[in-house]
């Protein structure tokens, strides 16, 4: 054995380790858990100038709730704090507005429009037929919202004889079997299948043809119609788009008693699409509004000219006829004439010759002015609204004014 170890080894104690070691849980140990700390009773108390200088926070809501509580009862006592906060607030308002968390109605519009900016559609619609294509597609859009048993919702239409106003009652999802009907006269037209199939029909007309689907229904219209009404609107869309697109007008469109170029029987459909769409929105309590103010031109623009027609039918049927000691005008020859005013958007000024529709409508024979609102004036249109009800500005020979507007209502149809 060696000195050394004989005497044993002199050691130096071992240094602390540069990482301390992980402490052990409280838990784990043997220990009592110490008392959780109590609650502060009551709220924070902060001295006035405290408070006054988290006012800004407190509008920004950067305040911790503790401080918001204490911020917002001393505002209850104290007038120029809240005078302050007030105007804090009223700021903060300014810099970051409220947003609503509904969709804005015109954000289809835009996406569609973003897009085909981006990459215009092969075969794009016609600008004629853009009216007919947007009022099915918001129709569309009702109807997709609307549930079963609003399909059931009693609907009556409404439209002016020739002399008094008319109705007949049906249900929402027997407006679409109307549409169905009479949009199958422009399918028909381009060679596409008729809706009726091999339904007999008292009549070529439109209410016929209603009628004649109505009363061959096994049951009253479901939401199933809406499919094959959407399918055949989405089928005039396309077939004029590939064919309708020379601006010829051509083919002609027959209503039974009438005939429309294809472009106005377009909108035709499309101005009857929209009034019935009101029909089912009031029946259902669902916004709807007017359509996009150059579509609403279009329509009025095709009412105005139709009109000279139409006032020479009544005349022939003894519904209408010139002052005693007058003559009718001659055709292409200068006439009496109306000038119809239509305010607000889609509007304008329409001179519409009262003699004749062959005659020369010119403000030297100017006789009447009449003034109307563009919807005021489409609802009169569509029979929504008699004659002698419409809330029209009247200028001139009373009995051209009255003419024209029966002519107006006379218009519209089942």
């Amino acid at each position: 054995m060696s000195g050394f170890e004989a005497f044993g080894e002199q050691r130096e104690p071992e240094p602390p380790p540069r990482i301390p070691m992980p402490r052990s849980s409280v838990e784990d140990g043997d220990r009592p858990l110490p008392a959780p700390r109590e609650q502060a009773p009551g709220p924070l108390v902060l001295e006035h100038h405290v408070l006054k200088s988290l006012l800004g926070a407190w509008a920004l809501a950067a305040c911790s709730a503790e401080e918001t509580a204490a911020v917002e009862e001393h505002l209850g006592g104290c007038g120029p704090c809240a005078e302050e906060a007030l105007r804090l607030r009223d700021a903060v308002g300014l810099l970051h507005p409220p947003e609503s968390l509904d969709l804005d109605p015109a954000l289809r519009t835009r996406v569609l429009q973003g897009c085909l900016d981006r990459r215009p559609p092969r075969i794009p619609v016609p600008d004629w037929a853009t009216p007919y294509d947007a009022e099915t597609a918001r129709l569309d859009a009702l109807l997709q919202d609307i549930g079963d048993a609003e399909w059931h919702a009693p609907v009556r239409l409404r439209w002016f004889d020739g002399e008094a106003p008319a109705g007949r009652r049906t249900t929402v999802a027997g407006v679409i079997a109307h549409l169905l009907c009479v949009d199958g006269l422009v399918a028909v037209a381009l060679g596409l299948d008729d809706p009726l199939g091999d339904s007999v029909t008292d009549g070529p007309g439109p209410a016929s043809r209603t009628e004649a689907l109505w009363r061959s229904s096994p049951s009253p219209p479901t939401r199933a119609v809406r499919g094959p009404w959407r399918e055949q609107s989405h089928d005039l869309v396309r077939t004029v788009s590939f064919t309708g697109g020379s601006g010829s007008g051509r083919p002609a469109v027959s209503y039974g008693d009438f005939e429309l170029p294809l472009h106005d029987a377009m909108l035709d459909r499309a101005f009857e699409c929209w009034v019935h769409a009101e029909d089912i929105a009031d029946a259902v309590d669902y916004p709807y509004e007017p359509p996009a103010p150059r579509h609403l031109h279009r329509m009025i623009d095709l009412a105005a000219r139709v009109l000279p027609a139409v006032l020479a039918g009544r005349r022939q049927k003894g519904l209408a006829s010139p002052v005693p000691g007058r003559h009718l005008g001659v055709a292409g020859g200068p006439g009496r004439s109306l000038r119809l005013e239509i305010e607000g958007l889609g509007g304008g000024e329409w001179l519409i010759p009262l003699d004749s529709p062959a005659a020369q409508a010119s403000s030297e024979h100017e006789v009447a002015h009449v003034a109307l609102d563009g919807v005021e004036f489409c609802r009169l249109a569509a029979g929504h609204v008699p004659p002698q009800e419409a809330a029209a500005g009247q200028v001139g020979d009373r009995e051209a004014i009255r003419d024209v507007l029966f002519a107006a209502a006379a218009l519209s149809r089942m």
